[in-house]
């Protein structure tokens, strides 16, 4: 544990650095990060705090949670209910559970599942910005302000950003061992039609692997709006003052006819547009590419739940959308009882380095050790089988500890990627959804028939395009545009673009 605290205190050092927050004491684990004067109140009910997250279920859940709750009820008097629900799976149940008003603490809550400003604005997620100044002053001090003031809604936080990478950068990652096998040089793929080849080339001399691809929506050079699948959108090649159906875009029919014949040609697999619970996780080496949001050093974070190496190839250079922005975020219910305790314990997930790393790591000395270096190792391949869990998606970055093989600069490369971040036309820019839900319930409900079938070349975009935007228009999406584009044409002249 001596090991541990040295590591964590460097760890903070490049974090505090990292946020600009040097006034800050470093934390080490066990210390006291929360406000003192609520930790010391005696009259503090035990509380158990719900939070669902995205992700597979790991295996050691229980054993993690019987780790860290001693220490939540001496710091809090709270307990920790963490429940992981299947990527497939999140934003359905998320919904269902939103619309039932079902009772619970903390979800997931992000631009693309259980959508954030959807959520916020009718009224499921509980504002912030009182709960954080009272109760969670030591996280608002750390997480990187771009974060806070990107995610607010009229002036008001309704979610905690997980204080990570800012811009958002698309990369194709290769299993190296059979891009070394096949000599490949993936540096010449700077377009989804490069890949043809290589898919080729995996299909016809890897008997093992059924589908090259592991499915994924392609790159397209649209700044979203709302979320990924809707079809709303400025197009940032083109004219950017302007909302366009992105699904009429001519780079997204192109686009789509090439997974379409990558579809055809068992380059992806056959369930891609059907299949719900289907992850392809790393642990089960049966795929070649796949795509994935890349931060600083991540195909080493990606390759240590697969234990096998993987390579990267760049699709754009970072940029910096409301999506990026709203990536990954923690909500408190509505139907939260205790939103202050809850806001107490976030503090803790974003300050304190045990609580922190306990979550992320599992249990020292079961799932990992801590090195005479300061940094840490993997034990065997026991957490990758039994406690793989998403960092992105799980609090503050910069406090967790350096694995062996991190080079020692990698929160300063966090640094440098959210400088090299442009931004996108829209960021900033929130839609009030107010006087056009109705037709944005019946768009979505178009989308979610058309997307992923579409996105996954499983049907024919000459054919299925035209139908979903027939649907689109019967569902309103005209009426949408024009409130989106009065509101847009304001924030622009208020921004004076």
């Amino acid at each position: 544990m001596k090991k541990f605290l040295l590591l964590i205190s460097v760890v903070l050092s490049f974090s505090f650095v990292l946020v600009g927050c040097s006034d800050n004491d470093t934390t080490e684990p066990g210390s006291d990060t929360t406000n003192t004067e609520t930790n010391s109140d005696p009259t503090l009910e035990l509380y158990e705090i719900k939070w669902y997250a995205i992700g597979g279920p790991p295996q050691d859940l229980d054993l993690v949670l019987d780790e860290l709750n001693p220490y939540l009820k001496e710091k809090i008097n709270a307990t920790l209910d963490l429940e992981f629900i299947d990527w497939g799976e999140y934003d359905k149940k998320m919904t269902t559970m939103i619309t039932a008003g079902d009772k619970f603490d903390i979800a997931f809550t992000s631009s693309w599942a259980a959508n954030y400003i959807i959520n916020a604005q009718k009224g499921a997620f509980l504002g912030l910005n009182d709960l954080m100044d009272q109760y969670g002053q030591d996280m608002k001090a750390v997480i990187d302000p771009a974060f806070l003031e990107g995610a607010k809604i009229d002036g008001e936080l309704y979610a905690v950003p997980v204080n990570k990478e800012v811009g958002q950068q698309s990369v194709y990652v290769f299993n190296k061992r059979l891009v070394d096998k096949h000599n490949m040089d993936i540096s010449t793929i700077q377009s989804l039609e490069d890949l043809e080849p290589f898919l080729k080339m995996i299909k016809n001399n890897e008997a093992d692997i059924e589908a090259p691809i592991a499915p994924f929506s392609p790159y397209l050079p649209f700044d979203y709006i709302l979320q990924e699948k809707l079809p709303f959108a400025v197009n940032m090649d083109g004219d950017q003052a302007k909302i366009v159906n992105w699904y009429e875009e001519p780079e997204t029919m192109e686009t789509l006819k090439t997974m379409h014949k990558y579809y055809n040609a068992g380059y992806i697999p056959a369930d891609a547009g059907t299949n719900e619970n289907a992850t392809y996780d790393y642990q089960v080496e049966n795929w070649f590419v796949r795509k994935e949001m890349y931060q600083p050093y991540a195909e080493l974070l990606w390759q240590r739940s697969g234990n096998y190496e993987l390579v990267v190839q760049p699709m754009h250079d970072p940029i910096t959308f409301n999506n990026s922005v709203l990536g990954s975020m923690h909500a408190i219910s509505i139907t939260s009882d205790n939103p202050e305790r809850v806001m107490m314990f976030m503090n803790l997930l974003n300050t304190d380095p045990f609580v922190r790393t306990t979550i992320d790591k599992g249990v020292e000395g079961v799932h990992y050790e801590t090195l005479d270096s300061g940094k840490i190792r993997d034990i065997g391949t026991v957490r990758s089988e039994r406690y793989a869990v998403p960092t992105f998606a799980l609090g503050n970055h910069f406090i967790l500890p350096l694995y062996e093989d991190d080079p020692e600069d990698k929160w300063e490369s966090f640094q440098t990627f959210n400088d090299s971040s442009i931004n996108a036309p829209t960021l900033g820019f929130v839609f009030d959804t107010d006087s056009v839900r109705t037709e944005i319930a019946a768009i979505s409900n178009v989308a979610e028939q058309y997307n992923k079938s579409l996105m996954n070349g499983a049907v024919d975009p000459e054919k299925y395009l035209a139908e979903a935007n027939k649907k689109f228009k019967d569902a309103g999406i005209d009426t949408v545009i024009e409130e989106m584009q009065k509101q847009y044409d304001e924030w622009r002249k208020a921004q004076g673009k």
